[in-house]
């Protein structure tokens, strides 16, 4: 499995050789360094544990600055395990970019935390068509309506659609178009729109689903 971490920073667009206008997004991804790795002896299973964004030692405690110390790199803010086939194909300290791992044409999957949108009502939430707003309608138009089954169970079946907090999830984005790669700015452009806004940090895999 192919990953790097990255830093989104915004759309933008680009023009293909037929002069037709791409929407993309740009994410500076890695360098990233591997500071740990386990294989199937000693862990059960092979995968590496890579580090992105440095980070001034005083931002970390001695067990944590120890761990890097170890892998000989520096204090690193984020941490991802990432499932390989041979572990025994990366050496600890090893710095990836993005032009090790992807290039223009493939696909990849992309990871984040998406916007938060605070309380949101069932219409935003659930994209609810809402009451009629017709004469003789009360202000119940953005209203979810009844909740209730009936008299038998009488109660509200849990995970029922409702307001409630929305956005600021998981999310992944698949099967995205990887429309050109930076190698000497370790840039990484895909097609489309990634979770999260502008210096969200998220994970770029190829895509698991890139055949159907």
């Amino acid at each position: 499995m192919k990953a790097i971490l990255g830093e989104k920073l915004g759309m933008t667009q680009i023009f293909d050789d037929d002069s037709r206008a791409i929407p993309v997004t740009v994410i500076k991804a890695g360098p990233v360094h591997v500071t740990q790795i386990k294989t199937a002896d000693t862990d059960g299973y092979d995968a590496i544990q890579i580090a992105y964004k440095e980070l001034a030692s005083k931002h970390v405690n001695r067990p944590t600055a120890g761990h890097f110390a170890k892998a000989n790199v520096p204090p690193s803010k984020h941490l991802v395990e990432v499932r390989v086939d041979d572990a025994a194909e990366f050496k600890l300290g090893q710095k990836i970019s993005a032009a090790d791992l992807f290039e223009a044409g493939a696909k990849a999957d992309v990871a984040g935390v998406s916007k938060g949108k605070g309380f949101a009502g069932a219409m935003k939430r659930h994209n609810f068509k809402g009451q009629g707003a017709s004469h003789g309608a009360h202000k119940i138009h953005r209203a979810p309506g009844a909740i209730g089954a009936c008299a038998t169970p009488a109660r509200v079946f849990k995970g029922k659609r409702m307001p409630g907090r929305m956005g600021s999830d998981q999310v992944t984005v698949m099967n995205l178009d990887i429309v050109a790669v930076d190698a000497e700015r370790d840039l990484v452009m895909v097609r489309g729109a990634v979770p999260g806004s502008k210096g969200t940090v998220v994970v770029i895999r190829e895509a698991v689903k890139a055949n159907g």
